[in-house]
């Protein structure tokens, strides 16, 4: 059986060779599944806990590329959106953790967090521990308060709910979250789901419509639809440009 106290010491000679010293990301990574938000999180073996994925800065990695390493590694997907939304540093934030080790030990280090949420097709996941996690598994806000969070975790998460509330307000971000193909009302139970609220439908339809993104790819009967629903996809150039260039309609959802 693995002495996962013991591994921690071995490897922490080679983190201080590998990584920047005090500089470290966590990753909130959203996933939307049977009309609930969900979040991807770890469960460590060295003390049973849940974490969100994060890891280390290699030495000559910029901070985004490193939420972008930890992002593929834990879920198998690139190019998806991907936003900074916090720096976390109180000065306990996680040597606290370590208090039986060594001072020398990489982790009990103080470690400034860059937070970065990602909005990825839940669908596409295929979820990734390693030999430090014995689960990589999503979760629901719902049981969060149960897994009891460690850390500042919990902190993180809740920052980096509240900065995709805003963003989605500001500006149509949602589609990231969705298949490639959807309807409106899926999008307005996504929306209604993370804003946690009711969404008038006429006027969501308006709203959504106005920036001029989707493109009618044919009709599916839905499940107790009285009639079959429009199916929409993204048009990908006008998204990008949009998110390049700036949205026409700037009021929000």
């Amino acid at each position: 059986m693995i002495d996962y106290r013991e591994e921690l010491i071995r490897n922490s000679d080679n983190c201080h060779a590998r990584y920047l010293p005090h500089v470290s990301v966590d990753t909130v990574i959203f996933g939307f599944h049977d009309d609930e938000l969900r979040v991807l999180l770890l469960k460590m073996h060295f003390n049973k806990q849940w974490f969100l994925p994060g890891g280390y800065v290699l030495k000559q990695e910029d901070l985004s590329d490193a939420a972008k390493r930890v992002l593929q590694v834990r879920t198998g997907v690139q190019d998806v959106y991907l936003k900074e939304f916090g720096v976390f540093g109180k000065h306990d934030r996680s040597q606290k953790w370590f208090d039986d080790f060594d001072d020398t030990l990489w982790q009990k280090q103080r470690f400034i967090s860059v937070g970065y949420y990602a909005l990825v097709d839940y669908s596409k996941v295929v979820p990734s521990k390693d030999d430090w996690s014995e689960a990589c598994e999503w979760k629901m806000l719902s049981e969060l308060d149960e897994l009891k969070l460690t850390m500042d975790h919990p902190a993180i998460l809740q920052a980096g709910l509240e900065a995709l509330r805003n963003d989605m307000l500001a500006r149509p971000i949602g589609y990231n979250l969705l298949p490639e193909k959807f309807t409106i009302p899926q999008l307005q139970r996504l929306y209604e789901t993370i804003l946690d609220r009711k969404l008038n439908r006429g006027n969501f339809y308006r709203k959504i419509t106005k920036y001029d993104l989707l493109e009618k790819v044919g009709e599916a009967k839905m499940d107790n639809a009285i009639k079959p629903q429009i199916v929409y996809q993204l048009n990908q150039k006008k998204y990008q440009a949009a998110m390049e260039n700036g949205f026409r309609d700037k009021n929000g959802i």
